[in-house]
């Protein structure tokens, strides 16, 4: 039961972390404790390349930061971390392909000494030119390429929708053509009834007198 009491400092790092060619990169290491923080609480970063190899130390942490000052990370590892806060974190500056390999954050606390051993496995690759567009330049393609969608569909509808109305506008204006020529042709019409109508009456009256 003493062993398990003292799996009680518990480490969390992530799994993966990737980064690009000169550009800094963050190392994160949380870690919890049951037993108060105080001056003895050790804090230790070591390295294996991915190929495999042996492990090196990188980073040393005891009431103050003791980076390395030999290897391949000499004047480029960086503390972020606060350990009242549990925060066991690194930066690794001007990152190259050659540091392609596994971190692994060891925390201790005693009486917490015992823990569990989290590895980050560090993928660094160059960035391509895929990866070079600013934020602010695919924030602008995000808006303008469906906005131009929206003014190209629009306008197609007008258009169509122009067409449309032209040609209602062509077929009326033939239809009052033919109804202004037909008035002249009904005017004359009603002018021949009534000259009939004079005419039968004219011969009604003449007669008439015939007659008599």
């Amino acid at each position: 039961s003493g062993v398990c009491n003292a799996l009680s400092l518990e480490i969390k790092a992530s799994p993966k972390v990737r980064a690009f060619v000169g550009e800094q990169v963050l190392l994160k290491c949380s870690f919890k404790s049951s037993s108060p923080i105080t001056e003895n609480l050790l804090v230790d970063w070591t390295y294996r390349p991915l190929p495999g190899g042996p492990m090196e130390r990188i980073f040393h942490y005891q009431s103050i930061p003791y980076p390395t000052e030999a290897g391949k990370f000499k004047d480029r590892i960086t503390w972020v971390g606060n350990v009242a806060r549990g925060d066991a974190s690194i930066a690794l500056q001007s990152p190259t392909l050659s540091d392609n390999g596994t971190f692994i954050c060891s925390v201790k606390n005693p009486p917490d000494v015992y823990h569990n051993v989290p590895q980050t496995v560090l993928l660094v690759t160059e960035r391509g030119l895929a990866f070079q567009l600013s934020s602010a330049a695919l924030l602008s393609i995000l808006v303008f390429l469906p906005s131009t969608l929206v003014v190209v569909l629009l306008l197609v509808r007008m258009g169509r929708k122009f067409r449309v109305l032209k040609e209602k506008g062509k077929c009326g204006y033939k239809k009052s053509s033919i109804e202004v020529s037909d008035e002249p042709e009904h005017t004359g019409t009603a002018g021949c009834g009534g000259k009939i109508k004079e005419w039968c009456l004219n011969c009604v009256v003449s007669e008439s007198w015939d007659f008599h």
